[in-house]
């Protein structure tokens, strides 16, 4: 996986590529796709949900240029994999999950990998999650159809904030920078999310 799905696509941090290797990705997927656990695709998790493909979540973390010492929240839990990632990476991370079963599965997977570092809590993460903010970094693990602006105003001066925009039928990963200045968009590489639910995303009344 790290040598032919992340190096030779152009994954070059290192501490990414660590953590990676790090992650037991079988953990995070249901038994009956653990035999395809480190497939380059994402997968069904249940619940309509996917875990990511190994190139995006590596892909978001480079682009999050998270920190030893960085308070970082990640908006759609799902299965916990990207949050086991971002666990190595940063000092802690604030998980938010809007299904409470998906929310208690990934816990568990977590816990069972020894992983503290992670918080988790079930709400609706469209609106992150105030009572720990400021954030060095958030990473959004669903599609969204605009920058949701409740993330924004969480992010520390010299945050990053990693989001899939929709852009037809298509995701474009996004970056924004909080800096004193004002905001600094760039967009990266094309992918495909599940959307991302609730006021700040698509299906506000589901």
């Amino acid at each position: 996986m790290i040598v032919e799905q992340l190096r030779s696509r152009g994954i070059h941090d290192e501490r990414v590529l660590e953590a990676m290797a790090s992650v037991q990705r079988e953990a995070f997927v249901v038994e009956s796709e653990r035999p395809r656990a480190y497939a380059d695709n994402a997968l069904p998790i249940g619940l309509g949900q996917t875990i990511s493909q190994p190139y995006m979540v590596a892909r978001v973390s480079e682009l999050a240029r998270i920190t030893a010492n960085d308070v970082v929240l990640e908006v759609g839990l799902g299965s916990g994999y990207q949050a086991a990632v971002l666990s190595r990476l940063a000092k802690r991370v604030v998980a938010i999950e809007l299904l409470p079963a998906l929310a208690q599965r990934a816990a568990t997977a977590l816990r069972a990998l020894g992983i503290d570092n992670v918080e988790v809590h079930t709400g609706d993460g469209s609106r992150g999650y105030e009572q720990g903010a400021p954030y060095d970094a958030i990473v959004v693990s669903a599609g969204a159809p605009r920058i949701p602006n409740t993330l924004v105003a969480q992010l520390a001066f010299g945050g990053r904030l990693v989001i899939p925009i929709s852009a037809g039928e298509q995701h474009v990963l996004t970056r924004v920078e909080r800096t004193a200045e004002g905001l600094v968009t760039t967009q990266h590489d094309p992918c495909m999310y599940v959307p991302l639910r609730r006021v700040g995303g698509w299906l506000p009344h589901d």
